[in-house]
């Protein structure tokens, strides 16, 4: 029977905070940090689990989420900067 590795409460939180918050692939955090297939999905279905119980930690769980979408959209916005540069670049070389 395989040994089963106890991880320490802070490593789980870390994982499960870079799975909310930041949308690392579980895939990437299984094979950065050596864990099993099902560790991380399961850390995260018990804390969300924890999240309906504890309304300090739903409010957590809410800013992972919000964290989350605005680090998406922050990375769209700059996305459409770094476009209409040059775009911008490209209209001021056809104007001289």
């Amino acid at each position: 029977m395989p040994k089963t590795k106890v991880y320490e409460p802070e490593f789980k939180k870390k994982i499960v905070q870079l799975y909310l918050e930041e949308g690392r692939t579980i895939k990437s955090l299984n094979e950065e940090y050596q864990l099993g297939d099902g560790t991380v999905r399961k850390w995260v279905r018990a804390f969300r689990e924890e999240c309906e119980t504890n309304p300090d930690l739903n409010d957590t769980k809410n800013l992972y989420e919000e964290n989350r979408k605005l680090r998406r959209e922050l990375e769209e916005k700059k996305k459409e900067i770094a476009f209409l540069k040059k775009a911008a670049a490209f209209f001021a070389k056809e104007i001289d």
